[in-house]
């Protein structure tokens, strides 16, 4: 099976199981509304969790599919919000100027960022953004149980060990963060700390690099 082929395999099945909780959960809430039509309440539920399915496809959209914009602070954080709405965890963008604008590359990586970084909070927790367009971004995680995915490093150091981690949907979001980098052109590392001080149950930032 060729690589884009497997790739395109997986990001289908990472979709499909992505929306299928919204969508199955709308299903069932359109449900009780069909049967007690006079329910506001749970009309009012079905509205949020529509609106939440479509801020997480639109989220999905800019990350994985082919469209390119730049990103502003504004759309950053109706994303951040999309995700922490299908999960336990808080996006935190006081650490970016307002008026900071990340070019249409550098914006999609970003998004593929929060999406790998709600991943290394599965009890959930707080992901942070600073830096400025100008020079670096970084994104760090914490939180109860906080990591980032297994192989991460070595996918974003090694072409190699980011085509053998395209193992399952569920393991997609690490290999497809750092091929998408490598493809932009665009650095992006693990930004280990060093000294005895160092905590090793810290996660260290995730460092998207603007000036070579």
């Amino acid at each position: 099976m060729s690589e884009s082929l497997q790739l395109a395999e997986l990001l289908c099945s990472r979709l499909c199981h992505d929306l299928s909780g919204p969508i199955g959960a709308l299903v069932g809430v359109l449900e009780i509304v069909r049967e007690k039509p006079t329910d506001g309440g749970a009309l009012a539920v079905a509205e949020k969790t529509a609106t939440e399915l479509v801020t997480r496809l639109r989220l999905l959209r800019a990350a994985w599919g082919q469209s390119v914009e730049p990103l502003d602070i504004p759309q950053l954080r109706t994303y951040g919000e999309s995700l922490a709405s299908a999960r336990r965890l808080r996006v935190d963008l006081s650490g970016l100027q307002p008026d900071s604008v990340f070019p249409p590359q550098a914006g999609r990586l970003i998004l593929n960022m929060l999406l790998l970084a709600a991943e290394g909070l599965p009890r959930g927790g707080v992901v942070a953004l600073a830096g400025s367009p100008a020079t670096h971004l970084a994104v760090t995680i914490a939180g109860p149980r906080a990591a980032w995915p297994r192989g991460l490093g070595a996918c974003l150091t090694d072409k190699a060990s980011a085509r053998t981690a395209l193992t399952s949907a569920r393991a997609l979001q690490a290999p497809l963060t750092a091929m998408i980098a490598r493809g932009q052109g665009l650095r992006l590392s693990l930004l280990m700390p060093g000294g005895p001080s160092a905590d090793a149950h810290v996660p260290p930032p995730l460092l998207l690099s603007f000036v070579q």
